[in-house]
């Protein structure tokens, strides 16, 4: 058999089985005690937000920031998230670090940087005052394979404090809790 490509769901599927298995998605309630649906936990686009950024901008005005580049304002502004290792930056850290594409905010020092072979960059922290984080979920298709009541459960999200871009997750990778960024979301300070 082939091996398996490997992608975000892959690893956020696989986070998920080790947070259950662990004991971490014990808190995962009986279907009868189970809010209404307008009640469970939607997903975050910064592009929809009321929330007073200081960086606020109209489409038109992030698309020319972005140079038309319409894959980084689905990443950016709609929270989409790119392919592994379709960036060069998850390879390697790269001095002095990293800005937000969006609005040029410092985010994340090289040192923080964690090479995983996986297809995103990885860090430990980002700078202190640099990113907001948010729920996202319910994924329904990261619980399925392993019947986990995913209505229950929120990957959280990482933005830009001062202009809301999507960044990627805060998330349990191979034993540690990283920051898994779109290489998109960033360019070198």
């Amino acid at each position: 058999m082939p091996p398996t490509r490997l992608t975000r769901r892959s690893l956020l599927t696989s986070s998920i089985a080790m947070a259950a298995g662990s004991g971490l998605a014990s808190s995962v309630r009986a279907e009868e005690s189970r809010p209404p649906s307008d009640q469970l936990i939607a997903k975050y686009v910064p592009e929809q937000s009321d929330y007073p950024y200081e960086i606020i901008r109209s489409e038109a005005e992030w698309m020319e920031v972005l140079d038309g580049d319409t894959e980084a304002y689905g990443i950016l502004r709609k929270a989409n998230t790119e392919w592994p290792k379709s960036t060069e930056l998850w390879r390697e850290a790269h001095e002095p670090g990293y800005l937000c594409r969006g609005c040029d905010l410092p985010m994340y020092d090289a040192g923080w940087f964690q090479p995983l072979d996986k297809g995103w960059v990885f860090f430990h922290h980002a700078r202190p005052n640099a990113v907001m984080l948010a729920l996202n979920g319910p994924v329904r298709a990261y619980g399925a394979a392993m019947s986990i009541d995913v209505d229950r459960l929120a990957l959280t999200e990482v933005h830009c404090r001062r202009c809301g871009s999507h960044l990627g997750h805060h998330l349990p990778v191979e034993g540690m809790y990283l920051h898994c960024i779109n290489g998109t979301s960033l360019k070198l300070a």
